[in-house]
């Protein structure tokens, strides 16, 4: 019997009372995809995997087949083997039946390889190279969101009411200890069943925004596994959300008068004897450090599609909200793109602040960890560090469209050589099929502007 079925036969004597298991695939947009099964089935899976369709990679954010992608009608809407991540296995504290979760990954009918479109392959092959020079990336997610009410207004988004007050959130108050008591047990839950679930969650803030909220996971040596984790956080709140009769959103700019949710990535590099080789000052960062911020200032325009995959992640970018529009970076400085947090030289590290929420979190780690094995394998020298307010001192130079981050990303013989080109063909005719979709619907402010007027 392999570790995997040991370790399954093992969760199923655990949890007798199992009634499901949920078997878990994240798509090209980070949407967790699959099949619910009996219990009965889960040795099989381990053993054999399970049959999916190669097309929930080349689907839209509406879960639609984009035919231009070659992974639908052009080939038969053929499956491909979805075998398990291990030690992925877990409960899901949610549900009122008690029902298990298990991540799958893709493969070709062979099982042995990779499948070409799959995110977290993608990202696997970027780790690799780090291997190759005998470094392994240290990361952790910062992700923020809103609490929203599940009855919108005429679909729009607000503040849910106070469980505590019963009162609806308007002001603003960033690091607000009241707004974290206003929903406490909503917060308690979800560190509470991160921790049932091995997801390293250690800290939750109030944000910038009403029933905004940021959580923090844990420092890994996987990279893979780090957005495993952020991953599954966000499934784990949108449903602990829905137990305490909320809902959430993790879209990028959902108030267009209030902050945008980002997705903060911090990265550091340990090598063979598991030493920062980031460490030392960062107001003179060692050769290593400042390849790679040296890298990710360069390829930061390229990589922008990664990085804000969606139409609404441009509508972010704004100085009030610390969201830079150029490839700056800085010590401590929340203005710039790149941030070098000060505090304990052995503990630096580079903190990318450039993603929304809305991303997907293994494209966004595959970005930034291209980015950085660019800069150290070519010796990147970055732009001067900026010291002070970045918005006032740069010229807003990232690209603040998807059409254009596309055309940037596909043209880029890094993103090309790193992320693979049929992974980004792909990639971008899912999203330009999004984007001709959007820009045909005929939005109320044309409307409101040109109906009764021209």
């Amino acid at each position: 019997m392999s570790s995997g079925s040991a370790n399954a036969k093992a969760f199923l004597q655990a949890h007798p009372e199992l009634q499901f298991v949920d078997l878990l695939i994240p798509d090209m947009n980070g949407i967790v995809r699959g099949k619910r099964v009996d219990p009965s089935a889960l040795l099989k899976v381990f053993d054999r995997g399970i049959a999916l369709p190669a097309s929930i990679f080349g689907m839209n954010i509406q879960g639609t087949t984009v035919e231009e992608t070659g992974l639908g009608l052009d080939i038969g809407e053929a499956d491909r083997v979805c075998l398990p991540i291990a030690d992925s296995l877990t409960m899901e504290p949610w549900q009122k039946r008690p029902t298990g979760q298990l991540l799958l990954t893709m493969y070709e009918l062979d099982r042995k390889t990779p499948f070409f479109a799959d995110p977290r392959v993608v990202l696997q092959n970027i780790v690799k190279r780090f291997a190759e020079l005998d470094l392994t990336p240290v990361s952790a997610f910062e992700l923020e969101f809103y609490l929203i009410d599940q009855e919108n207004l005429s679909g729009r988004p607000q503040p849910p009411k106070s469980p505590m007050s019963g009162k609806r959130p308007a002001g603003v108050q960033a690091y607000s200890i009241d707004d974290l008591d206003e929903y406490a047990e909503f917060l308690a839950d979800v560190l509470d069943a991160a921790r049932e679930q091995d997801l390293p969650a250690d800290a939750l803030v109030a944000e910038s925004a009403p029933g905004q909220f940021e959580v923090n996971l844990h420092y890994v040596d996987d990279a893979v596994q780090s957005c495993d984790h952020a991953t599954l956080l966000k499934r784990l709140i949108k449903n602990m959300a829905y137990d305490h009769e909320m809902d959430t959103t993790f879209m990028a700019k959902p108030y267009h008068n209030q902050a945008g949710s980002g997705m903060h990535l911090h990265v550091s590099l340990i090598d063979a004897d598991g030493k920062n080789v980031f460490a030392g000052d960062a107001n003179a960062p060692n050769d290593l450090l400042r390849w790679a911020v040296g890298g990710l200032t360069e390829t930061m325009n390229d990589a922008m599609a990664m990085l804000c995959p969606n139409i609404n992640s441009y509508r972010r970018f704004s100085p009030e909200y610390y969201v830079s529009s150029a490839p700056t970076w800085g010590v401590d400085n929340r203005t710039a793109a790149l941030r070098l947090p000060g505090g304990d030289p052995e503990a630096l590290r580079i903190e990318h602040r450039v993603a929304g929420a809305d991303a997907n979190p293994y494209l966004v780690m595959a970005a930034v960890l291209a980015g950085i094995h660019y800069g150290i394998s070519n010796r990147i020298e970055p732009t001067p560090m900026t010291v002070g307010n970045a918005h006032e001192q740069h010229e807003a130079i990232l690209v603040n469209n998807l059409r254009d981050a596309l055309r940037g990303l596909t043209q880029s013989p890094v993103m090309n050589d790193y992320l693979g080109t049929r992974f980004l063909d792909v990639f971008a005719a899912c999203k330009e099929h999004e984007l001709t979709e959007f820009e045909m619907t005929i939005s109320d402010l044309e409307y409101l502007w040109y109906l009764h007027t021209v």
